[in-house]
């Protein structure tokens, strides 16, 4: 599934989760965010996975320490000279067989940890 499919998927099915949608495909120097999002009062930052073929990596094992650690650098990024908020780490995989959203896919703490 081509990534910008994956992505409209994946925001339309966050707002039907009542998600408000703040930022698409959200660019720094340092890389991307696909969705920023506000989930209540926690601000989600959501890597989209999109698969045609269960012949590679499922969508949640491509997001491994190295992509986790690029999302918690971007957010980082994102949230330089903003108020304090609670943030969460989503993973939004897009396959033939539907959506499955892997709300706090990681934990921030388990980042810092290790970068």
């Amino acid at each position: 599934m081509e990534g910008k499919q994956a992505e409209e998927l994946a925001v339309q099915y966050l707002r039907t989760q009542g998600m408000r949608i703040v930022a698409r495909n959200w660019r720094w120097r340092g890389g991307e965010i696909d969705i920023i999002a506000k989930d209540g009062d926690t601000l989600v930052f959501v890597e989209v996975k999109g698969r045609t073929s269960p012949e590679f990596l499922s969508p949640q094992e491509a997001v491994d320490h190295r992509k986790r650690l690029h999302l918690w650098r971007s957010a980082q990024a994102y949230l330089q000279g903003k108020p304090a908020v609670p943030v969460r780490f989503d993973v939004v995989a897009v396959t033939p067989a539907g959506i499955h959203h892997i709300r706090g896919a990681f934990q921030e703490e388990d980042v810092r940890a290790s970068a």
